[in-house]
């Protein structure tokens, strides 16, 4: 595999200063959490164990730096914890506040954009910004496990090329997939979002425009949530945040 392939990965992991240890790691049918005294971060519990892991006796208890290299991990249930442990140093108000990052009250990842006339990609089942489908010229919905109307994933390669914004599901750091898809759709706007992504302003480096993720709030909620696996969006646990180029 080509080197540069991970230097996304490099980049962000470097990032991560901690020698705190995560105190909680757990999960549910679609999100996993990992918690430490100074944050809390969630992300898509994306299925896969035919590879071993990295870290068989799990992420808890060890030192965030040490836990967060499992974000390399190819075992995908791994690597989910290891992409929540990463959002716990990431996604804190704290950190947030420093960057001066906040989304307006009822803000949204598509606000300031025109659609109009564009040719749009959304890598992920997501319903995307309100106003979209009626206003752009196209708009191709690419998915792992596509339902009635989506194109399978495999048809990136031919889609995003075309496209003139494309928005991408947080999860495709935890599946490997993102390096790829940011060089598929060099000449879009770029939008990775969902409460998997990282708000690390070194990934802007990499061709994407805005990064939106989710800081929880409410801690002993959130864990209710994911370990019962609550129905519906986690949104409402957290604040959302927006970082741009």
């Amino acid at each position: 595999m080509d080197n540069s392939f991970f230097s996304l990965y490099d980049v962000l992991l470097s990032g991560v200063d901690g020698t705190l240890p995560i105190n909680s790691a757990l999960s549910g049918e679609q999100w996993c959490l990992a918690a430490m005294e100074t944050g809390t971060g969630i992300a898509m519990h994306s299925p896969g164990n035919s590879r071993p892991p990295m870290f068989p006796e799990g992420l808890e208890g060890l030192a965030l730096a040490r836990a967060a290299q499992a974000l390399m991990s190819w075992n995908m249930e791994e690597a989910s914890f290891a992409m929540a442990a990463v959002n716990s140093f990431y996604n804190t108000p704290q950190r947030m506040e420093a960057l001066g990052a906040a989304l307006p009250e009822g803000g949204h990842y598509g606000d300031g954009i025109d659609f109009s006339g564009l040719t749009v990609g959304i890598v992920g089942h997501m319903r995307g910004p309100a106003g979209l489908r009626e206003a752009a010229k196209s708009v191709y919905i690419l998915e792992r496990s596509p339902k009635p109307g989506d194109y399978p994933d495999t048809a990136c390669d031919y889609l995003l090329p075309k496209c003139d914004l494309v928005i991408i599901t947080g999860s495709s750091l935890i599946n490997k997939s993102l390096p790829h898809l940011l060089e598929l759709c060099r000449g879009a706007y770029t939008i990775l979002t969902g409460p998997s992504v990282p708000l690390c302003p070194a990934l802007l480096d990499f061709g994407i425009d805005r990064l939106a993720g989710l800081v929880v709030t409410e801690r002993e909620a959130m864990f209710r949530h994911v370990r019962d696996s609550v129905p519906g969006s986690p949104h409402h646990l957290g604040r959302p945040f927006m970082l741009c180029r």
